[in-house]
């Protein structure tokens, strides 16, 4: 498995942990969700490390002293609909301040290019920093697409979060979007003749909110 460098791969103990149960069939629809929105977490914990501060005042019980908050505009998560809703809870626990729009993609099964239905997200957008959020990184089509639906309304940062990424996903952005930087927790080792990651978790949207 090659290294790509639009890649990190965020490899806790945790992560790796709630991974494997969450790949595994017999996991139901319940705890699925909630290990998307566990693992969601831990992941944004490690992306937002370099985050800039600025200093504040603040009073103790005790005393006066300086303290630090997150400097800039808030950030902004971007689900692409409908699984990338499953990491938003998560997410906005760690960071309740954030804001959230949604991309509206679905992919077509015959030609497995990504469709455009809906687009909604906070204005002033190029002065946010956005996590466009997907479970799955798979042919890459509706990544990059909402990539560029970012950027065409002035967005400058983009980071890209997804649970398990596939080799042709990551070589696709790294081939349109070598700027948006993707945080996994694992890169899997192929796309299957149906663009289903392998070994994958399955349908991560189905899988989520319990439909076939």
């Amino acid at each position: 498995m090659r290294n790509y460098p639009n890649l990190s791969t965020l490899d806790h103990p945790l992560i790796r942990h709630k991974l494997t149960v969450l790949r595994d069939k017999r996991t139901p629809t319940k705890d699925f969700r909630d290990l998307v929105a566990e693992i969601a977490m831990l992941m944004a914990y490690e992306v937002t490390s370099d985050l800039p501060t600025e200093p504040v005042d603040i009073e103790t019980p005790l005393e006066r002293m300086e303290g630090a908050t997150v400097a800039g505009k808030k950030l902004t998560l971007v689900p692409i609909l409908r699984a990338g809703l499953g990491m938003v809870d998560g997410i906005l626990r760690l960071i309740p301040s954030a804001r959230v729009g949604h991309i509206g993609l679905y992919r077509d099964h015959d030609t497995l290019k990504p469709v455009s239905y809906y687009f909604k997200a906070p204005s002033a957008r190029e002065q946010r920093d956005f996590f466009l959020l997907d479970p799955m990184l798979a042919t890459g089509g509706s990544a990059a697409d909402a990539c560029t639906t970012l950027k065409n309304v002035g967005a400058r940062s983009i980071r890209f979060l997804c649970i398990v990424a596939s080799p042709e996903g990551v070589e696709k952005m790294l081939a349109e979007h070598p700027d948006v930087p993707i945080y996994a927790a694992a890169l899997d080792r192929q796309l299957n003749e149906h663009g289903y990651i392998l070994p994958g978790l399955g349908d991560a949207g189905d899988r989520l909110f319990g439909t076939r």
